[in-house]
């Protein structure tokens, strides 16, 4: 499969049905393509399994309640949605993407709730995230964008709104030759590249930002109870910018990124170290178990 997006053979599931995935097509009046009320979720398939597919699906369902959308699905019916798109589709090893959103319906206002809320999932083959640079380290710009305020927005949905700075920030990285960029959070502590949540290590020990004001990633957690069982020192805490020089490694986790180690952010360089090196091989084969 490949090719643009909107022209594949295959089957995307919407509203509890598989359709054509070409003709899995919205009304250009619905909610959510000028109000962006819509979540999603983002998912690996090893090997005929999704890899925490079920908490996945749980947070689809909270994303949806922090944005006033409630999905009329619950976690196993999205699940069972999900198996019967791979199985549709002759997947085994894929990127899984579930959306929710409001669509066309009697509002076409701010306000929507007379519109319903809909649901659709798509999978396809997709390689590494970041390319070669999940071997050679990725190169990270710094975004000129600030991650908000959880006073502002609800930091804690993966909702698609909270992506534009992110399209915005990866543009002017790649217009600079770097993979991706790195936020800064609304008080000014290093928060997350546009797409994965971050690491670093000092003295053989792992730090990595507070989820206050970010996603707290599902990647980011495995990894986190991972380094714990292997008997490594986990601080989660705010990191100021001009402690990016003191750290020897870094890389960045999430479910497109796997563990992608990182090699330069701004004017900041890091090895590719052995505790980098070890988490990557440690999740590989975890999601392979």
């Amino acid at each position: 499969m490949g090719g643009a997006y909107d022209d594949r053979d295959g089957f995307i599931w919407m509203d509890g049905k598989l359709v054509p995935w070409r003709y899995a097509n919205v009304h250009i009046l619905s909610h959510a393509m000028h109000y962006a009320s819509s979540v999603f979720e983002g998912e690996r398939c090893y090997d005929g399994n999704i890899f925490k597919g079920h908490e996945h699906s749980e947070r689809l369902i909270e994303s949806g309640r922090l944005l006033d959308m409630p999905i009329p699905y619950s976690a196993d019916q999205i699940d069972a949605a999900k198996a019967e798109v791979l199985a549709a589709n002759n997947l085994t090893n894929a990127y899984v993407r579930a959306v929710a959103w409001r669509g066309a319906g009697e509002d076409m206002g701010v306000a929507a709730r007379r519109n319903p809320v809909r649901l659709a999932v798509a999978a396809w083959e997709w390689g590494a995230y970041y390319g070669d640079a999940k071997m050679q380290g990725a190169k990270l710009d710094i975004a000129k964008w600030r991650r908000p305020s959880p006073d502002t927005i609800p930091t804690a949905a993966k909702a698609a709104g909270l992506y534009m700075i992110c399209t915005m920030s990866k543009h002017a990285a790649e217009e600079k030759g770097c993979s991706d960029a790195l936020f800064y959070d609304y008080r000014g502590y290093v928060a997350e590249a546009t797409g994965a949540n971050v690491f670093f290590v000092k003295d053989g020990e792992v730090h990595t930002p507070i989820p206050d004001a970010i996603l707290n990633g599902i990647t980011r957690q495995t990894v986190i109870a991972m380094l714990r069982d292997k008997g490594l020192v986990v601080h989660e805490r705010h990191i100021l910018p001009e402690e990016l020089d003191s750290f020897s490694e870094c890389w960045l986790t999430g479910t497109a990124a796997e563990v992608t180690p990182v090699g330069q952010i701004g004017e900041y360089h890091f090895q590719v170290g052995q505790i980098t090196r070890d988490v990557a091989q440690s999740y590989e084969a975890l999601v392979r178990a």
